[in-house]
């Protein structure tokens, strides 16, 4: 693929379309302060001027042109994670007056166990926290010694979820180490600084019926796939979690609900939202109070693109209303 000019961060343009924009794992913080729609994307070497990875922003005030890109946090040297080895998944919340960055970082050079002790070698990899006084960074990290679920799990898509005034980090356990991937939740302490507790289960990858039904027996392992976890609680009272998986087809924008309404669950798998090589979505409201869906599509970088959709919250779950082709096509 030739040279992108929206990844230039030496020189940030206006006017980019989310068709220009290389984007995996897509997250869009709506700021009421300044009326602005900020998007974070990952920024790796390859399609950027950056010698290492980061995180980008573009703003918006209509979700059509997009300024940028800055670059808002990149892995710092001395740390757990290799700055040449990815920054996956980032996603920006306004907590307690402050913004925190969940990103997944990685180090290929420590590894937790090889083959034959497992299927697939397993290397360190999770989720950090990094805090800013502005969505527009620059973010540091908070915890430099390892990432905030436990070193020995291989864990990916960390996000900020709050129950009954506790903060929680949800993230997806890896199939690569587990076979079978899962959901779990750590507490954190009041400040994000650190885990204030041990990992819960939630559920697994294949609770899900839509991908049991497509399976074929094989001789090859079956893996289940999770990613892209995001949590919210409708307008009647129900909480549900976005999550992302495989089928026959490729990537998968699916949805579960808790039957409990707590994070506990148990957890009940809904009808996929979005299939076609289409996942790792979010929800956002605008600032016309309409709720949207973005994810990427497809799943292979440097192809893959935001795409935004058309919402609707019921009493119990989301609705995927249209593509809304005249944002992003």
């Amino acid at each position: 693929m030739p040279y992108n000019h929206a990844s230039d961060t030496s020189n940030p343009g206006k006017g980019h379309k989310l068709r220009d924009i290389p984007a995996h794992d897509p997250f869009v913080l709506p700021h009421q302060e300044t009326n602005t729609y900020y998007l974070y994307t990952t920024g790796i070497p390859e399609l950027t001027d950056r010698e290492r990875n980061g995180v980008l922003v573009y703003k918006s005030k209509d979700l059509l042109n997009w300024e940028g890109p800055y670059v808002v946090f990149e892995v710092p040297d001395g740390t757990w994670a290799h700055p040449q080895h990815g920054t996956w998944a980032p996603e920006v919340h306004q907590y307690r007056g402050k913004y925190y960055l969940f990103v997944t970082l990685h180090n290929r050079d420590k590894i937790l166990a090889e083959p034959p002790e497992v299927w697939k070698t397993n290397h360190l990899r999770g989720t950090s926290i990094a805090v800013s006084d502005s969505p527009e960074g620059p973010f540091e990290l908070l915890k430099k010694d390892g990432p905030v679920p436990p070193e020995n799990f291989m864990t990916l898509d960390g996000t900020l979820y709050e129950e009954d005034g506790k903060p929680w980090m949800v993230y997806c356990h890896e199939w690569i180490q587990t076979i079978d991937g899962t959901f779990e939740a750590i507490p954190l302490k009041p400040d994000l600084t650190a885990a204030d507790g041990e990992p819960r289960h939630l559920f697994k990858a294949s609770d899900a019926p839509w991908i049991n039904a497509e399976r074929k027996p094989d001789v090859k392992p079956y893996v289940y796939v999770s990613d892209g976890c995001q949590l919210y609680r409708t307008k009647g009272g129900h909480l549900v979690m976005l999550w992302s998986s495989y089928n026959h087809e490729g990537y998968v924008q699916t949805i579960a609900r808790s039957k409990s309404g707590k994070l506990e669950g148990p957890w009940e798998q809904l009808d996929p939202l979005v299939a076609g090589d289409s996942g790792h979505g979010m929800l956002f409201k605008t600032f016309e109070d309409a709720w949207m869906l973005i994810l990427h599509h497809p799943f292979s970088t440097p192809e893959s693109r935001a795409k935004i959709y058309d919402a609707e919250e019921t009493e119990d779950s989301f609705k995927v209303i249209k593509s809304r082709d005249d944002l992003h096509s």
